[in-house]
């Protein structure tokens, strides 16, 4: 499976995103949070995905941007196993809400885990 994040998989509406944060529901793993709606785009991808650090807990740009080509990495490495398993077109919004700089094993792990938990929430989405 192709292991690329494209333009074209990436969040770039301003007006999905407001509506993904405002109807949008969540999954959490420390230190990243998942916001997500079930959405239709014109092209046929499955996932489009942004990723945020806030200014707030990390001042300087320099950590935010590491911490987010962290996330964008992590992201790619693992998104072909839950692309293929989903039904639908979703917008994800991945948060990083940590207050401290993570390394990569460890945002990859729970990178995983976050999208293991929206695989398993919205495959069932009753329990």
């Amino acid at each position: 499976m192709d292991q690329s994040y494209k333009k074209i998989e990436k969040l770039k509406s301003q007006k999905l995103i407001e509506k993904l944060f405002a109807e949008g529901k969540s999954v959490v793993a420390y230190p990243l949070r998942l916001v997500y709606i079930k959405t239709s785009f014109e092209d046929s991808t499955p996932l489009k995905t942004g990723v945020s650090v806030s200014k707030r807990n990390f001042k300087k740009a320099v950590h935010r941007n590491r911490i987010k080509r962290l996330m964008r990495e992590a992201y790619r490495l693992n998104k072909s196993a839950y692309s293929n398993n989903i039904t639908g077109q979703y917008a994800l919004m991945v948060l990083y809400i940590g207050k401290t700089e993570s390394d990569f094993s460890t945002i990859s792990k729970k990178m995983n885990t976050l999208l293991d938990a929206f695989l398993k929430k919205e495959s069932h989405p009753n329990s």
